[in-house]
């Protein structure tokens, strides 16, 4: 799958993972939701893309849709609390993802789901991750972004107005409070041109 680069991401053979702390922006959502924003958080981002979408074990799955079975728009890969990660960078970037969210969240983030969208025709519908504890709890979920730019589009469960944040090369988004079950996010299909992405989903125990 062709990719291109980023030109500010210094094309560093090794990741590194930048500093949190003043450099994250916060924004308030509604109904105790709100999203942490870190732009550029890993540099060589590029070249852990390159491994990650060369050597992951993708998988494609399948789920049932309107009486018929049909294919998950996208691969998938999931690390458990005791699987080690693909690449040294990921444990870099889960430790310093705990050492500046422990005390507010209460606990580690422990799990590692990847996500490898192809192009603009690979996607994920609106949802909250609500299958486990996220359903009833506050929780976090800490996105990271590598590959091409897409948008992550999220609005008030039930329906209301949209806001989206173009995430690619290395940003990092954090979802806190009860934005789980409060509010949607989603990866929608585009017509425009796009080139692939990985996310990479850290999330606590027992969060899906």
């Amino acid at each position: 799958m062709w990719f291109q680069g980023s030109l500010l991401d210094g094309g560093a053979e090794q990741a590194e993972v930048g500093a949190l702390g003043a450099q994250v922006e916060r924004v308030t959502l509604s109904r105790g939701a709100w999203v942490d924003l870190r732009y550029g958080w890993l540099q060589g981002a590029d070249a852990l893309f390159e491994k990650l979408q060369r050597e992951v074990p993708w998988r494609a799955e399948q789920r049932e849709m309107y009486e018929r079975v049909v294919d998950v728009p996208r691969l998938l890969c999931h690390y458990g609390a005791r699987d080690p990660l693909p690449d040294p960078a990921l444990d870099a970037c889960r430790d310093a993802l705990n050492d500046h969210y422990l005390k507010e969240l209460g606990e580690p983030f422990v799990t590692a789901g990847l996500c490898y969208y192809r192009d603009g025709r690979d996607s994920v519908a609106w949802h909250g991750d609500r299958i486990g504890r996220g359903r009833s709890e506050d929780t976090m979920v800490a996105i990271l972004s590598l590959g091409e730019h897409r948008k992550l589009s999220l609005r008030p469960a039930g329906g209301g107005e949209q806001i989206g944040y173009t995430l690619g090369h290395g940003d990092l988004i954090v979802m806190g409070g009860s934005c789980q079950r409060t509010w949607e996010h989603a990866i929608l299909k585009t017509a425009k041109p796009a080139g692939p992405r990985i996310s990479v989903q850290f999330r606590p125990r027992g969060v899906l």
